[in-house]
């Protein structure tokens, strides 16, 4: 068993519809009714969420969205690429690891709306991280990303897309 192998299973972790693994470790008890909320949610949400997400370096987490804020946190293994595309078409890309002194972040916020992908940056190794995200996760708030319409969309991105899209 290796290492990513030996993480998921003592985390109990779960096959997510992104890519790679993860498992909800904290769902605040506060709830925010549907009133308080912005009109693209519906029904109520959480404060708060948050969970252990692990990739390996032959899965990555393909481009999708959600509404919320979402918070990466590193914890160990190989930085992460994080390719994020805003809804004006703007792309960017950060690498989360501990290595600051190489231009990586332990801590990044990717902004509601924006699509993002992620992959491990070295060959045969994994990331273990944890997101955060609010007003808490819920799957109706998940998009997965289609091929055609991001190009559609964002043709001058069509390299990465087309590396971060399986549909």
């Amino acid at each position: 068993m290796n290492k990513a192998e030996k993480i998921v299973q003592l985390l109990k972790l779960q096959p997510h519809p992104e890519g790679g693994f993860f498992k909800e470790t904290y769902r605040s008890e506060g709830i925010i009714q549907p009133e308080s909320l912005e009109s693209e949610y519906k029904g109520i949400r959480n404060y708060s969420t948050c969970i252990y997400y692990l990739l390996t370096s032959d899965v990555f987490s393909a481009f999708h969205r959600i509404h919320q804020d979402e918070i990466w946190h590193f914890y160990k293994g190989s930085p992460i690429e994080l390719h994020m595309i805003t809804p004006q078409g703007e792309y960017s890309k950060t690498l989360i690891g501990n290595d600051i002194e190489k231009s990586q972040v332990p801590q990044f916020v990717v902004h509601g709306g924006n699509w993002f992908a992620a992959s491990v940056m070295q060959k045969d190794d994994y990331s273990l991280a944890g997101c955060t995200v609010a007003p808490g996760f819920d799957f109706q708030d998940f998009e997965m990303a289609k091929y055609d319409e991001l190009i559609r969309c964002f043709p001058q991105h069509m390299q990465i897309i087309k590396k971060f899209t399986r549909t």
